[in-house]
């Protein structure tokens, strides 16, 4: 676990080079806001947040629960959805505006035109939402 990366992850830098692209400028991890939001819009006060399936116990097709150490793997995996609810309600009290960015819409059989889910950012920083969550698309099963 020790070479799994908290920054910098592959979902995150498409999203990075996109919002760049599409002229909005941001900071990386801010210090000083709950849980250090992967990518902080001050001009906007929207964060977004970019998780992944797994570390974050998504309901997708990316998120499997592993055989082994399941004990662990439960407990590891609530503890960070609590923790990112807590931080997530901490900075709508400091009047932030949040949007979460799950790494299925960006990989998987799920995933959305990336262009799409640019977008959806796009207009979620520069619009008024409070909260909201890019996730992939739901298949119409029979």
């Amino acid at each position: 676990m020790s070479r799994i990366r908290s920054r910098d992850t592959k979902p995150e830098l498409l999203l990075r080079r996109g919002l760049h692209r599409a002229g909005l400028r941001f900071r990386l991890h801010a210090p000083e806001l709950p849980g250090r939001p992967d990518l902080v819009f001050p001009r906007f006060r929207a964060v977004i947040l970019v998780n992944g399936c797994f570390w974050h116990g998504h309901d997708c097709p990316l998120f499997k629960l592993p055989a082994t150490r399941r004990e662990f793997w439960v407990s590891k995996i609530a503890g960070n959805r609590a923790r990112d609810q807590q931080n997530q309600m901490a900075l709508g009290a400091a009047h932030w505006r949040v949007l979460t960015v799950w790494e299925c819409c960006m990989k998987g059989p799920a995933r959305q035109p990336l262009v799409h889910v640019i977008e959806s950012c796009n207009a979620f920083v520069r619009g008024d939402f409070q909260c909201a969550e890019i996730e992939g698309q739901k298949s119409g099963g029979a």
